[in-house]
């Protein structure tokens, strides 16, 4: 990546988003990012949901600047520097010390340009995605290649599951520094085919309440999230790894609605309560539910992170179907964009008795649109030049 005869050299790479299965809420240390539980995620595929990061490095930048979504942002956001600081000083500590004359200098200003490809803040995990991919692209640019979660980790707690494709563990860890909160992969992309995820997105709009903020209240004020960190999330961690490692539909189904059911009313145990599900999210809940119930199993599985969207996790045979349940359910505005986007979804003809059974009060254009979308890797490299965000002069 070395562009020396130009004065900058550039590294960029794309990374994932992740959906907790398993739910992270609450800090033992804000400063570390340490959580109070252990949490279990799945990678999603990055050809639908990703952000793609170059970060470049010359002698001839003036100052240390960041620009997101094409916009300029502040390069000086402690998350973003603590990210900084920790992969400068493992490139330190892999050097020895001394200056390697063949490597880049550290003391060179960097230029960061982060893009993703769906809304920022909508409860779409963009800052998982975004440190990750972060990290991943200052470790190419400094010749890292050692265990990255615990840096991403100090940019966005959930960003160190994002560092791993497939089905990820970010562990509790027991130490003050933190060295041993890192993330594991629990299984591959490839272990699950079958497995599929429809996102469904009812608003584009920001959170009521951060999740930094919104967390830290509910560590210091509700008793549920203290019960839930030391008595309920061991066992099911240890649960829900087990049924992935079986592609235990129904276990799993079960488990990640209990888990998100759970995660939510801690939410509203916090005081002031927090509510990010929203009247409509509630409704897609008692969808599911309806429709579980005339199958009879579990064949769809929501889960609703710190926002109003659903995440729905089903078998591949049961996409189609479901996606007209809910294309009945929520009946797109008729000058909507594309209702169903990402992988392609196969049509399906509803039986009058499902309708009756499951599709109950439709309401229109409730839901923005479908993304479908399924497991998928980690953060990638990008080779080709024409897919980087800064210029060979270091500008966007």
């Amino acid at each position: 990546a070395m562009a020396a005869e130009r004065g900058v050299a550039a590294a960029t790479c794309t990374a994932p988003v992740n959906i907790a299965v398993i739910k992270y809420w609450g800090k033992r240390d804000t400063d570390l990012i340490l959580p109070i539980n252990s949490s279990l995620s799945v990678t999603l595929h990055q050809d639908q949901l990703k952000t793609t990061t170059t970060v470049a490095a010359s002698r001839d930048f003036t100052e240390d600047r960041l620009w997101l979504n094409g916009k300029e942002a502040d390069v000086g956001h402690p998350r973003v520097q603590a990210c900084l600081r920790e992969v400068r000083r493992l490139a330190r500590k892999r050097r020895g010390g001394g200056e390697d004359t063949a490597a880049l200098s550290l003391s060179y200003k960097v230029h960061i340009a982060s893009e993703n490809n769906f809304p920022t803040a909508a409860g779409l995990a963009s800052s998982a995605a975004g440190y990750a991919c972060l990290v991943s692209a200052l470790a190419r640019l400094y010749g890292l290649e050692e265990e990255l979660s615990e840096v991403a980790r100090r940019g966005s707690g959930s960003a160190c599951r994002s560092m791993f494709g497939g089905f990820v563990q970010w562990q509790r860890g027991e130490r003050p520094d933190g060295t041993d909160s890192l993330a594991l992969q629990v299984a591959p992309e490839t272990h699950w085919p079958e497995l599929h995820v429809l996102v469904l997105v009812v608003s584009g709009e920001k959170k009521p309440v951060g999740s930094t903020v919104g967390m830290q209240t509910s560590v210091e004020t509700s008793p549920l999230l203290k019960h839930r960190a030391e008595v309920v999330v061991p066992e099911r961690l240890a649960q829900m790894m087990r049924h992935i490692r079986e592609r235990d539909f129904e276990g799993f189904g079960q488990l990640a609605m209990r888990d998100s059911n759970q995660f939510h009313a801690t939410c509203l145990d916090t005081f002031p309560p927090i509510f990010y599900l929203t009247d409509l999210s509630r409704h897609i809940i008692a969808l599911a539910h309806r429709y579980n119930a005339h199958h009879g199993h579990t064949k769809v599985a929501y889960t609703f992170d710190a926002g109003p969207n659903a995440v729905i996790f089903a078998l591949a045979d049961t996409v189609a179907e479901f996606v007209e349940v809910v294309r009945r359910s929520f009946p797109p505005a008729p000058n909507g964009d594309q209702f169903v986007r990402g992988l392609p979804v196969g049509s399906a003809a509803l039986s009058q008795e499902l309708l009756t059974a499951v599709v109950t009060e439709p309401v229109l254009g409730a839901v923005q649109y479908i993304l479908h979308t399924k497991p998928g890797p980690g953060p990638q490299l990008v080779d080709d030049p024409s897919q980087h965000l800064l210029g060979a002069d270091g500008l966007p």
